[in-house]
């Protein structure tokens, strides 16, 4: 007798799972390994109000442009469908080798952002902190057990990944004219605090944490100004509206401060 299909807590989920699953795993064929969950619903934080599912799908091979196709009409009939879930899915699919290498490349690989159709583009540099979390925290879907898929990460790929990140928000907020603008939304100030505390959790102890838990860590971790800097993200990130000039400023700080803390692990 077959267990019910439930490999998260929720139920709602495991619906969307369970029309994935199947149509991916036969689409796929022998040259699917594995379906692997990432984000919050690995990391223990998911709110079935405000939380994407992410997922990530391994496979043996290339993805050439049949395939793409096929895989876009999956997505874009879930997206056409009447689920609360409809926008709300991010997903890679990535071929093994691809898995276990520790650097991104120029590779484009088919991805998913919520709100958007399945397009190719290469790995970003927080890709590091996805293999880092099929590796150490198993959400399986589908497939062996991620240990044997994913070596063991090396510090320095979490260090550049973070010298990376922060060092490209640096430089978007003095030569890209769209930056600042954005920033300056309440939700994406919340985003960018949140992404550095993460990123300051990932420095300190070569782990991942959800954005709830880094908070948590990085107010203890780190006192007077940037904690209240958290404290206050936190308690308005759900907000409306934008930041003050005042907020501006403190998040360029923190932003700075990372990419500081960043360089001093790196070297």
């Amino acid at each position: 007798m077959h267990e019910p299909f439930a490999p998260t807590p929720h139920a709602e989920v495991d619906t969307v799972l369970a029309y994935f699953l199947p149509r991916i795993q036969s689409l796929f064929g022998n040259h699917f390994i594995g379906m692997y969950l990432v984000g919050s619903l690995a990391l223990g934080d998911f709110d079935p109000y405000r939380s994407d599912i992410d997922f990530v799908v391994v496979t043996d091979t290339d993805i050439g442009e049949d395939l793409f196709g096929s895989l876009q009409d999956i997505h874009t009939q879930f997206a056409a469908s009447n689920s609360s879930w409809a926008d709300k899915i991010e997903a890679i699919y990535i071929p093994y080798l691809a898995l276990r290498d520790t650097a991104s490349n120029a590779s484009h690989y088919p991805q998913m952002e919520k709100g958007t159709r399945l397009f190719r583009a290469p790995l970003e540099s927080g890709w590091v902190f996805h293999r880092i979390t099929i590796r150490d925290h198993g959400a399986v879907v589908a497939g062996p057990e991620p240990r044997m898929l994913v070596d063991t990460i090396n510090p320095q790929a979490v260090h550049s990944a973070a010298k990376e990140i922060t060092g490209l928000w640096l430089e978007q907020a003095k030569n890209d004219p769209t930056w600042l603008p954005w920033l300056r939304q309440r939700d994406a100030q919340a985003f960018v605090i949140l992404t550095l505390c993460r990123l300051l959790y990932s420095l300190a102890t070569g782990s991942v944490a959800s954005k709830p838990r880094a908070a948590q860590w990085a107010q203890k971790a780190f006192e007077g100004p940037w904690a209240t800097l958290i404290e206050r993200t936190l308690a308005r990130q759900h907000e409306a509206g934008n930041i003050t000039q005042n907020e501006e400023a403190e998040t360029l700080a923190f932003i700075q401060f990372t990419f500081e803390q960043s360089i001093r692990y790196t070297t």
